[in-house]
């Protein structure tokens, strides 16, 4: 095979690096050097200014220490100047000791009686010493016969204190100029080291970043960030971020809308934020496990939970309210279809018996078996009926009575029951009524003379809802732990959730301002009571309720005749028959009913 084809490159351009690393710890570089430099230029500038002011005010002080000697101003007024006199050797002992360059001592008129030069004594001075002449000290950097200087002049007094010359001290700017040149290396030396310590530290922390970073680019993480925005707020699943400290850092516009939140929750205790609960509780991470199912509100949430490496953590919300009735309508259709099922047994046994009293020619029998069995039928929904004039909720218990008469529980009305057709919400009843007449219905089934009571009745606008079963009851421990979110002593069902109908229910009661609670009952069982104050609607101002504006008869009721009439006409083709109150159109169909009364 032949290689493949090289491509020619161009020469490599070299420019601003594109990584988040090299380009932090170029500026840090930078930052660090030009810091080192400013410093190091500011420290040299005024340290020349300072050693010539040291050197002049040494200067100044040799001096004032010359001129304080009593025996050379009385030399100066009785002896002539000469290079052996003893002003000279006076000035020559002080400049030795002192390391100066030159003491002169000079009279009135200017001229020196010593110099370190002596071939210069009796000379006048080459600069102006009528400052110091005239009583005042000067500090000057000057030039004379031995070149650049910091110079001290002094006034020189008498024992009266009269001015009989003066004196003039000299430090070679040299040694000014060398002890300058000498700081610098030391200097340079110490802003090398910082220089080297900063470039440490900058690759330090530009290293820190670079693993933090993955290495990316500044427009890497723009576009990263700009995604993540587009991404968290255009899926349809709930997230929450929380920092270490358990307060929530981010929500995109699905968990604000599952959690009943606002954008202003961002930043608050997740505590706070949605109060005590198992739904804090879950994304907090008190409860551990995938796919927790927990309630907010009206919504059944499955959350998950993943904690950071920063000590946060990031969970999501996934919204199951839908998924979750349609599992519960299909247990209750799987519920329908058994008892369908049996019926259709049952069924078949009634024909063949009304077949046998036929070929009998035992007609009076079997008018007598048909008025039976349709009175038995009718009579169940009439009792509903008569009580309870919601059709939605009179359709539902007559279902119910007809599911639980299937599975050998008799369910029936407790005695005082009135509930008028002007519910607020009447689904949200249904709901209610539903899921504690199926648990009931659970516990019930199977024990010795299994029944079921349902009480409803109104209180002006509050309805009192009590459900009582036979089965074998609530531990007292148990009172409250049975309304949190996955508490179920029953098997899974087809949807694979449990526990979410009693905590439905007390959110549904809550939501409406009610309670809902459970004890026990006076032989065996539990008795569940809900309180749900302004359920009802008022009353019209013409006496009939919201369900009948005409003040007749309440929807469910049959068409015709009085709530409470029974029906005792044979019927002659009993075919099929209405899941709801009879005659009812506004009731959902239902499958035949058993011959046993609830």
């Amino acid at each position: 095979m032949s290689p493949p084809p090289t491509t020619s490159r161009g020469p490599r351009r070299f420019g601003w690096p594109r990584r988040v690393f090299s380009q932090v710890l170029l500026m840090q570089l930078s930052v660090v050097t030009g810091v080192t430099v400013l410093v190091t230029g500011l420290f040299l500038a005024p340290l020349s200014a300072q050693l010539d002011d040291q050197a002049m005010r040494r200067a100044l002080a040799i001096a004032q220490s010359t001129a304080a000697q009593p025996q050379i101003a009385r030399s100066l007024l009785t002896t002539a100047p000469a290079p052996d006199g003893v002003v000279q050797d006076a000035a020559e002992r002080i400049r030795r000791s002192t390391g100066a360059e030159y003491v002169v001592v000079m009279d009135k008129r200017g001229v020196r009686w010593s110099h370190t030069d002596t071939s210069r004594i009796g000379e006048t001075v080459s600069t102006d010493p009528s400052t110091a002449l005239a009583g005042r000290d000067v500090m000057e950097i000057d030039s004379g016969t031995l070149g650049r200087s910091a110079r001290g002049k002094v006034p020189l007094r008498d024992d009266e204190g009269r001015i009989v010359g003066a004196v003039s001290v000299g430090i070679a700017y040299d040694s000014v100029r060398a002890r300058l040149l000498a700081a610098i290396p030391g200097l340079l030396a110490y802003a090398g080291g910082a220089l080297a310590v900063g470039a440490l530290a900058a690759y330090l922390i530009s290293r820190r970043l670079q693993r933090r970073t993955h290495d990316l680019a500044f427009s890497d993480i723009s576009a990263l960030l700009t995604e993540r925005e587009a991404m968290l707020h255009s899926i349809r699943e709930g997230v929450v971020a929380l920092d270490r400290e358990g307060r929530i850092r981010l929500l995109n516009d699905e968990a604000q809308r599952l959690l009943g939140l606002g954008p202003e929750a961002s930043g608050s205790p997740l505590d706070d934020a949605l109060g005590p609960g198992r739904t804090a509780d879950v994304l907090a991470g008190r409860v551990v496990g995938d796919d927790l199912v927990t309630v907010c509100g009206s919504r059944v949430l499955l959350a998950n939970r993943m904690p950071t490496d920063d000590g946060g953590a990031v969970a999501t919300l996934r919204d199951r309210t839908e998924l979750e009735y349609l599992g519960r309508e299909l247990d209750s259709t799987r519920g329908l279809i058994d008892a369908l099922r049996a019926q259709d047994h049952e069924h078949a046994n009634r024909l063949h018996t009304l077949l046998g009293l036929l070929e009998l020619e035992m007609h009076a029998d079997a008018m007598e078996f048909v008025t039976e069995v349709v009175g038995v039928h009718r009579a169940t929904a009439e009792q509903v009926t008569e009580k309870v004039h919601d059709p939605l909720l009179a359709a539902l218990l007559v279902g119910k009575a007809t599911v639980a008469a299937e599975r050998g529980v008799a369910l029936r009305m407790a005695p005082g029951t009135l509930l008028p057709d002007r519910l607020v919400d009447p689904r949200g009843l249904v709901t209610v009524v539903g899921n504690l007449v199926d648990n009931a219905l659970d516990a019930a089934a199977g024990t010795a003379d299994a029944r079921i009571e349902v009480g409803l009745r109104a209180e002006g606008r509050t309805v009192m809802l009590r459900v009582q079963d036979s089965g074998p009851g609530v531990p007292a421990g148990r009172h409250e732990s049975i309304f949190l979110e996955g508490w179920s002593t029953k098997d899974l069902p087809a949807h694979g959730k449990r526990g979410l109908g009693l905590p439905l229910v007390r959110r549904l009661a809550e939501r409406q301002g009610g309670s809902v609670c459970v004890s026990g009952a006076p032989q065996s069982g539990a008795v569940f009571t809900v309180v749900l104050p302004e359920a009802l609607a008022e009353p019209s101002p013409d006496g009939g309720s919201a369900g009948s504006p005409d003040g007749g008869p309440p929807s469910g009721a049959p068409a015709g005749r009085p709530v409470g009439t029974p029906n005792t006409r044979p019927a002659k083709t009993p075919r099929t028959r209405s899941a709801g109150a009879p005659n009812s159109p506004s009731a959902p169909p239902r499958p035949p009913t058993s011959g046993d009364t609830p």
